[in-house]
């Protein structure tokens, strides 16, 4: 399926919210340290795009005080290309 693009959106959004979808598993729950060591992209990068993303809607906290999180219906929709781009204007 075809994703909606946005400017703000990088291919480091893209990395996060298809591994917290684990497709064809359950999805996981995780924080940026452990999403850092599986996409290859540095931890400072990852928590920027996180709050980005949560911003969004696209992931949300599943435990804030753990600093665990997970992906949203939206988030699904979006890897889906059922948003259109329009629905992901920077908030």
């Amino acid at each position: 399926m075809r994703r909606p693009r946005v400017d703000w959106m990088t291919r480091a959004d893209d990395a996060i919210l298809e591994f917290l979808l684990n497709e064809g598993n359950r999805p996981i729950i995780s924080t940026p340290a452990v999403i850092e060591a599986n996409i290859d992209y540095k931890i400072s990068h990852v928590r920027t795009r996180l709050r980005k993303l949560d911003s969004a809607g696209l992931v949300e906290y599943y435990d804030e005080n753990r600093g665990l999180y997970e992906i949203t219906d939206r988030g699904r929709a979006y890897l889906e290309g059922e948003l259109d781009a329009n629905d992901l204007e920077e908030k």
